[in-house]
C-alpha cells in the first residue's frame, strides 16, 4: 500500500492583513498590537505613547503624574458580579494603579443609545459611584450623548483618569530583569467567563462571577513591603497569556511560568472546557501580574496575601534570559510549550 503523500498540503496562517476593522482588532492580541503600530502610531507616535504602557506618565517639575483613559462596550451591561459602569471605574483605576501611582480623579463620557431605560442607567450609575468610593477616587467631569437606536448597543462608556506616582516609584515593562518573580495576584478568567456563561446560558453549580474591582489599595500594600516592583499589568483583554507576551516583547526578556501554579477556579475551568477556550487567553478585571525583585517576592507574597483581592496570589514563574521576547510554560509533565500572543479573539466585547 503506498504512503499518503503531504508535500501538497499546508496549515494556512491566519488571515491579518485587513483593509477595514475587524472585531479581532480589538480583542488586545496580535491584530490589535498590529493595528496600534501600523496605523496609529505613525499619526501620534511620540516618545510618551511609544512606551506602549497601560498609562501614559507625565512629569511636572518635580511631580510625576500617570494618565489613562479606556473605553467599554461590554454585553450584556449587566453581569454576574458586576455592570459596565464599575467596570469603567475599576478598569482606569487599575491602568493607572499599574504605575505605581495613587488614582484622584476620573472623567466619564456616555453614549448612551435611544430607548436605554432611565431605571437601567440610574442602577448603572449607582454602580460606579460605588467603585469610585471604594477605590477613593472623584468624578470631577464628563460628557454624555444619545445616539438614534440601532447605532448603540444600550450604552458606551469612556473614562479617564489622573494619579500620582510616588517619587521612589518606578514601574515599567522596561525594568524587568532576569530572575525577577512573577506574581499573579489571584485566579484567572473569572470575568471573561462570567460574561460568556450569561451570553451562552451556561449555568453551573456555583454562579461564576466577575472578578471586577479596584486595585489600588492592594498595589500601596505591595509598594509599602518593597518598591522594587520592576513591572505590572493588569491582564485584561487577551488575558494573562497576551499580557505576558507584551512584557516580554517590550522587556526583550523571556518568561518562563509553570502551569500548575496559575490558579484557575473548577467552574471556571469548566466552563473553559465546555466552551473549548484556553483560560490564559481570558479577560481579568481585577488581577495583577508583577513582575519583582527575587530577593522581596516571599514577603510581597505574604502582604498581598492579606489582602482579600490579593488571597490566591501565586508565584507563578520568572524572568529568564534564554529564548527572550518569548513565553514559554511548563506543564504538570515537565513539557515546555510556548504561549503565544493569540492572532484573533475568543471572546468579543468582554469589556
Amino acid at each position: 500500500m503506498s504512503q499518503p503523500d503531504f508535500s501538497q498540503f499546508s496549515c494556512p496562517l491566519p488571515k491579518t492583513d485587513y483593509d477595514t476593522i475587524q472585531m479581532a482588532h480589538g480583542a488586545g492580541g496580535r491584530m490589535s498590537a498590529d493595528l496600534i503600530e501600523r496605523v496609529f502610531m505613525p499619526v501620534f507616535g511620540n516618545p510618551t505613547l511609544e512606551k506602549l504602557e497601560d498609562q501614559a506618565t507625565l512629569s511636572f517639575g518635580n511631580h510625576r503624574l500617570a494618565f489613562s483613559t479606556d473605553s467599554f462596550v461590554v454585553s450584556p451591561v449587566f453581569f454576574p458580579g458586576g455592570t459596565i459602569g464599575e467596570l469603567a471605574v475599576n478598569g482606569t483605576v487599575n491602568d493607572l494603579a499599574m504605575s505605581g501611582a495613587e488614582p484622584k480623579v476620573l472623567s466619564v463620557g456616555f453614549i448612551l443609545e435611544e430607548g436605554l431605560p432611565i431605571a437601567d442607567l440610574h442602577e448603572i450609575l449607582l454602580s460606579m459611584r460605588r467603585a469610585a468610593d471604594f477605590a477613593g477616587v472623584q468624578i470631577v467631569t464628563g460628557d454624555t450623548k444619545v445616539v438614534n437606536k440601532g447605532h448603540c448597543d444600550k450604552i458606551f462608556i469612556n473614562t479617564s483618569g489622573i494619579g500620582v506616582i510616588p517619587e521612589k516609584v518606578h514601574i515599567s515593562a522596561h525594568r524587568i530583569q532576569p530572575g525577577d518573580k512573577i506574581i499573579l495576584s489571584g485566579t484567572i478568567a473569572d470575568h471573561g467567563m462570567a460574561v460568556m456563561s450569561v451570553r451562552e446560558g451556561l449555568s453551573f453549580e456555583s454562579v461564576i462571577q466577575s472578578d471586577t474591582a479596584a486595585l489600588n489599595h492592594l498595589v500601596h500594600e505591595m509598594l509599602n513591603v518593597s518598591t522594587e516592583v520592576h513591572a505590572m499589568r493588569d491582564p485584561t483583554r487577551g488575558g494573562l497569556a497576551t499580557t505576558l507576551n507584551e512584557l516580554a516583547q517590550a522587556s526583550q526578556i523571556g518568561v518562563r511560568i509553570v502551569e500548575d501554579r496559575i490558579p484557575v477556579r473548577e467552574e471556571v475551568k469548566a466552563a473553559c472546557e465546555i466552551l473549548g477556550i484556553d483560560p490564559l487567553y481570558v479577560a481579568n478585571e481585577g488581577k495583577l501580574v508583577a513582575f519583582v525583585a527575587p530577593e522581596v517576592a516571599d514577603a510581597m507574597l505574604e502582604a498581598m496575601r492579606k489582602n482579600p483581592l490579593g488571597k490566591d496570589a501565586a508565584i507563578i514563574g520568572e524572568a529568564v534570559s534564554q529564548h527572550p521576547r518569548k513565553v514559554v510554560m511548563e506543564n504538570i509533565y515537565g513539557v515546555e510549550r510556548i504561549i503565544d500572543m493569540p492572532v484573533g479573539e475568543q471572546l468579543p466585547r468582554i469589556c
